[in-house]
């Protein structure tokens, strides 16, 4: 009796041991993990604010001297800010057609079952799958026998289609999450299915439109292959074309400063973003990224 109490000791004080080095050794790994991604950008803000010589003879060391005119320059010389402007222009009209498309068809596969449900959905899976640089191409055509290259409106309507696939699948799991007690209460009330989902189910999918909102956002903000397709003149270049093309014209005029300066000002708005919406990402996904 006395051995078998002693050996469940010495069994349990093993594995305790063992998931204190199992917990040391992920908490290392993530501190090592965290600054690797978080050196980079660190290293990029205080690179903004040095001069040229700064950076290419002191590159590990921080500014002598902020160089705030670095910014100014890169907003103003460089049109960044013109830039920037154009990239909001696209990006938050294609999320508000993006965010109600999707759930609007969310809802309709999660909660109504009718003929050719399953291979909408599947379809819509599909889109998924497909790889944007293969429609290049044909898009491109597309697009311009419709008379909507070098248009805003052309670029929404791209961003849209090639966001819904992801976006309806994500949020059909959300609104399949959603207790149906709800949505048959309201029916027996006397609301109407409009009234059903505008103002019971859609607040309801708070979490999960804000967490595609964010993963959308971060995906169209960031976008270099369809705007360069798409967007030949140079007045309405997006953020990352306005930052390629800045970044070809540095061979000519070596302002390396301001191009730093430039990639800070095009990170901050993504940083503050997700900075802000984290536990809203992480609260979506728990509810009902995985459901099917």
């Amino acid at each position: 009796m006395t051995t078998t109490v002693k050996s469940s000791s010495v069994t349990g004080n093993q594995q305790s041991a063992g998931a204190r080095l199992s917990g040391i050794a992920i908490n290392l790994f993530l501190a090592i993990w965290a600054v690797i991604v978080i050196f980079p950008m660190g290293w990029l803000l205080y690179s903004s604010l040095k001069t040229d010589q700064e950076i290419f003879f002191s590159p590990w060391t921080l500014p002598a001297s902020p160089q705030w005119d670095n910014f100014v320059r890169a907003w103003q010389d460089a049109h960044i800010g013109d830039y920037f402007l154009n990239s909001f222009i696209v990006v938050l009209p294609s999320l508000a057609l993006i965010l109600i498309l999707s759930a609007m068809t969310a809802y309709v596969l999660a909660r109504f079952p009718f003929p050719g449900n399953r291979f909408i959905f599947y379809l819509f899976l599909a889109g998924m799958l497909f790889p944007v640089f293969m429609a290049l191409i044909p898009l491109f055509f597309l697009v311009k026998d419709l008379h909507l290259l070098n248009t805003f409106q052309g670029l929404i309507l791209v961003y849209v289609a090639f966001s819904l696939p992801f976006s309806v699948f994500f949020m059909t799991g959300f609104f399949k999450s959603l207790p149906s007690e709800l949505h048959e209460a309201a029916i027996i009330d006397g609301a109407n299915q409009y009234q059903v989902f505008f103002k019971i189910m859609l607040p309801l999918a708070q979490a999960g439109l804000v967490s595609i909102a964010i993963f959308n956002f971060l995906g169209m903000w960031n976008q270099y292959l369809l705007p360069v397709v798409l967007m030949t003149d140079a007045k309405r270049y997006l953020l990352t074309q306005g930052l390629a093309f800045m970044l070809h014209q540095q061979y000519y005029k070596n302002d390396w400063s301001g191009l730093f300066a430039a990639v800070a000002l095009i990170m901050i708005p993504t940083l503050i973003v997700y900075v802000v919406f984290q536990g809203q990402i992480q609260k979506g996904i728990t509810v009902g990224a995985l459901k099917g």
